[in-house]
């Protein structure tokens, strides 16, 4: 069987508060963020926690992505920043590194593929994430603990909304961030 999910971040002033999410139903579905945050560890963090919602099936998991920064970190660029010590083809070191190691781990002997699917145009699943994470970050530009979802059947307990320790020690890239898309 394969899992089809969609996965997707949000950052309200990128960097400010920032949500992630995850979603393949209403009744299968993770949120969560920072007060702080950039759209980027948001995308990073929804896939990271799709990874570990879905570890205790053998199922292949096939995940819609708006995000081809969080696509070609996993499928291309990962590798080759592993080789390199963990940095970029320039030599500077790779940004969100904490989330991106965990990803590292979390995909260890998983069947997995991406396709990215453009956001904001429509698509069901990308826009349920794509509210259910803009929701997890304006709850925390408003002080309030977001809707963590019911998370996957079976999976350990979900992740709360608290700030993550990568989050809370990552440095957000610039809003841009065009150096990430350098390769190998």
């Amino acid at each position: 069987m394969t899992i089809t999910a969609s996965a997707d971040g949000s950052a309200l002033g990128n960097p400010g508060p920032a949500g992630w999410a995850w979603y393949i139903d209403d009744r299968t579905w993770a949120a969560g963020g920072w007060p702080h945050g950039t759209n980027n560890m948001g995308e990073l963090k929804a896939v990271l926690e799709l990874f570990r919602a879905t570890a205790h099936v053998d199922d292949d998991l096939h995940i819609l992505c708006d995000s081809q920064y969080v696509i070609n970190t996993v499928t291309k660029w990962m590798p080759g920043w592993k080789r390199k010590g963990w940095r970029k083809g320039d030599g500077k070191p790779v940004m969100n590194l904490d989330l991106i190691k965990e990803i590292d781990e979390a995909i260890r002997g998983r069947r997995y593929t991406f396709e990215w699917v453009k956001g904001h145009v429509g698509h069901e699943l990308n826009e349920a994430a794509d509210i259910r994470a803009r929701g997890a970050a304006e709850a925390y530009q408003r002080g309030r603990t977001p809707d963590a979802g019911p998370g996957f059947p079976g999976a350990p307990a979900a992740p709360d909304a608290r700030i993550s320790s990568a989050a809370s020690d990552a440095t957000p890239e610039p809003a841009s961030a065009p150096s990430d898309a350098t390769l190998f």
